[in-house]
């Protein structure tokens, strides 16, 4: 028995053959999946998933690359949306900082490095740095926003992490004992890991834990406390090995269980009861 942390059902991915993929998850053993919302609409899609399917739940919230065209008021809609029973936690909200405008325009212009060094910021690049500060302060507020209403619905929180490590944990440290979150689709070291951990907070693998070229992120499963994950696919995004390049979907969540047991040496059993325990006590399903 394993739960799906982290799915995207509400995508237009999945809206030709729905039940053929919650079929696929139930087969693999696959008995719970909770859908995330990324903005308002999309929190109001999962819920409504949440509430013909018995075995999907909602998390809904705004991600933080959704900030510049969120409505000024997110609180309110969610806030209404949380009232329906099938939802277990806000999310997924956080930090994101890996298209800043000034990336971009670093990645235009990186042939001309040297110059730049020697002539000083350009005048894109001075406007791309004001963008990236009134960018990163609206994802900061609607972080701030969601993580207030966490705490006063009594709900944890999904986090999405991107280039942004210290001022999410920053953010987070006001918060320790009001809440947990869970920091989704975990890519980094074991010591950021151990970060989260002592923090009271847990970490989630997705399919990356099956990449050629995920073999730190596996050694980090293999050695972070049993109690201290959970598994995810992120679908339609990352699908594992040998699916890389199709579409990932719930069933897969079977395949990241059984990645991490033999990178731990031990059984599928053993992390499917671990992590389907540690999902309950972080959702609360039958709050």
């Amino acid at each position: 028995m394993l739960v799906e942390t982290h799915a995207h059902l509400d995508y237009p991915d999945f809206a030709n053959d729905f039940d053929e993929v919650l079929r696929r998850a139930t087969e693999a053993g696959v008995t719970r999946i909770i859908t995330i919302g990324t903005s308002v609409e999309s929190s109001r899609r999962a819920v409504d998933l949440a509430e013909k399917y018995p075995n999907i739940f909602a998390v809904i919230g705004v991600h933080p690359t959704y900030a510049a065209e969120a409505d000024e008021d997110v609180i309110t809609p969610l806030h209404e949306l949380a009232k329906s029973p099938r939802v277990v936690a806000l999310g997924e909200t956080g930090l994101d900082y890996h298209h800043l405008p000034s990336v971009e325009v670093a990645k235009e212009k990186k042939v001309e490095v040297f110059s730049r060094a020697l002539q000083g910021e350009t005048e894109e690049e001075i406007e791309a740095n004001i963008q990236d500060g009134a960018y990163k302060s609206r994802q900061a507020s609607l972080f701030q926003q969601q993580l207030d209403l966490a705490v006063d619905l009594g709900l944890n929180v999904v986090i999405h992490q991107r280039d942004a490590w210290d001022d999410t944990l920053e953010m987070m440290r006001p918060h320790s004992g009001k809440l947990r979150g869970v920091f989704h689709c975990f890519g980094g070291s074991l010591e950021q890991a151990n970060e989260v951990v002592d923090l009271g907070h847990l970490v989630s693998f997705t399919g990356i834990v099956t990449f050629k070229n995920g073999a730190a992120v596996r050694d980090v499963a293999a050695q972070i406390p049993l109690w201290k994950f959970m598994v995810e696919t992120d679908c339609p995004y990352l699908a594992p090995v040998p699916f890389r390049g199709k579409r990932c979907e719930p069933a897969h969540t079977r395949i990241v269980a059984e990645t991490i047991a033999a990178a731990r040496g031990v059984s599928l059993e053993e992390v499917a009861e671990m992590t389907t325990q540690t999902a309950e006590e972080f959702f609360r399903f039958n709050r």
